[in-house]
C-alpha cells in the first residue's frame, strides 16, 4: 500500500487532519487524516453512508468540522475558494433558470479571481452547440457539462467534482475525462466521488477507500486490489447439478461463489488451495482462469470485510 509521506504546507493541495464531523448521533466523518499533493487524480470511493459528501463539504467549507482542520493550499476553504484556487462540480443545487449557458458561463467567469475566456470554457466542457439554449431546456447530461464548465471557468489549482459523469453517455464520459487528465497533467489536483468504479480504475491515480466516515484503504488501484486478498476462479463443467455444487460451496478459502449454468466464478483468498482442493474432487474443469480481482469486487470486498470487523466489535 501507498504510505503518505509528510509534506510541507506548501506543497499540499489538500490537508486533513484528525477531522470530526457529526450530525445528531451519526458520525458522518470520523479522525479522518489524508493529504492530497498537486497533479494527483484521486478518487474517492465508498458505499452510500460513507462520508464522501460529507468530505467534499467540509474541504468546500460548505461545513465546519466538530474537531480538527482542514486545510486547501496551506490556508482555509474558503480563502482558498476566495483566492480562486479552488472549483467544484457538485450534485446539490441547482443552475439559474431563464437564462442562456453562455450567459451563465459568463457569468462564473466575470466572477472568476483568475477567469479564462468564455469561448474556451465552451470549448474544453464540450457545449459551445449549447451556448445559446436556455439552461432550463437541458438534458441531465447536458446540465452535467455546463456544471463542469462552471467548475473550470478560471484556472483553479484545485478541482472537485461529485458523481460528475451521471446522465452522460459514454462518448461524452469519455471526452470529459480526456479533459480532466489535460487538467493534472497541466499540475491542477483532481478529486472526484463517483459510483462509477470503472472510471476509477481507468483514471485515477490514486483511490481512497471510506467506510463509516474512516478512511480504509489509499492506494493506487492496483494497489486496492491487491488489498482485497482475494483472486477470481472461474471455469465451465459440462455436467454440474445440485450435489455438485453444493460441493464446489465448500471448497476452502472461498469468500464469493457464482454458478450459472455450466459456468463457476468463484472468490478466493488462496487461489492455489482451491484450485488444488478442486481437482481433488476428482473434477476436470475447463477453461479454467484464474485472475486478480476488478476494482469493483476488490471495493465490495474491502467494504465487507470492514463492516464484518465492525459487526464483530459490537458484539
Amino acid at each position: 500500500m501507498t504510505t503518505q509521506t509528510t509534506a510541507p504546507p506548501a506543497t499540499r493541495a489538500v490537508s486533513f487532519d484528525q477531522v470530526t464531523k457529526s450530525y445528531g448521533d451519526v458520525r458522518a466523518v470520523d479522525t479522518l487524516t489524508l493529504d492530497l499533493h498537486p497533479g494527483e487524480t484521486v478518487a474517492l470511493l465508498g458505499p452510500n453512508g460513507a462520508g464522501k459528501s460529507s468530505t467534499l463539504d467540509l474541504l468546500l467549507g460548505l461545513r465546519r468540522p466538530d474537531s480538527g482542520t482542514v486545510r486547501v493550499f496551506g490556508t482555509s476553504p474558503r480563502e482558498a475558494i476566495t483566492a480562486g484556487r479552488v472549483g467544484a462540480m457538485l450534485q446539490s443545487g441547482g443552475l439559474m433558470d431563464e437564462v442562456t449557458v453562455r450567459e451563465l458561463v459568463r457569468l462564473a467567469c466575470e466572477l472568476h479571481p483568475r477567469p479564462h475566456r468564455v469561448n474556451d470554457v465552451l470549448a474544453h466542457a464540450g457545449i459551445t452547440q449549447l451556448a445559446d439554449r436556455k439552461v432550463n431546456k437541458l438534458s441531465g447530461g447536458q446540465e452535467q457539462r455546463v456544471r463542469f464548465a462552471l467548475a473550470t471557468a478560471g484556472a483553479n489549482d484545485l478541482i472537485v467534482l461529485d458523481e460528475p459523469t451521471t446522465g452522460m453517455d459514454v462518448s461524452v464520459r469519455h471526452a470529459f475525462w480526456a479533459t480532466m487528465r489535460e487538467q493534472a497533467d497541466q499540475g491542477r489536483t483532481v478529486l472526484f466521488a463517483t459510483h462509477y468504479l470503472e472510471e476509477a480504475d481507468a483514471i485515477a491515480d490514486r483511490v481512497l477507500v471510506l467506510h463509516r466516515g474512516r478512511l480504509i484503504a489509499d492506494g493506487t488501484a492496483a494497489e486496492i486490489k491487491a488489498k482485497a486478498g482475494a483472486r477470481k476462479v472461474s471455469f465451465d463443467l459440462p455436467e454440474l447439478d445440485a450435489a455438485l455444487a453444493g460441493r464446489l460451496r465448500a471448497l476452502p478459502f472461498l469468500t464469493a461463489v457464482d454458478i450459472s449454468g455450466h459456468t463457476v466464478r468463484l472468490q478466493s483468498t488462496d487461489a492455489d488451495a482451491t484450485v488444488h482442493a478442486l481437482y481433488g474432487l476428482g473434477l476436470h474443469p475447463r477453461n479454467l482462469e484464474v485472475t486478480g480481482l476488478g476494482l469493483e469486487q476488490a471495493f465490495v470486498a474491502i467494504t465487507a470485510a470492514e463492516e464484518a470487523r465492525k459487526e464483530a466489535g459490537t458484539c
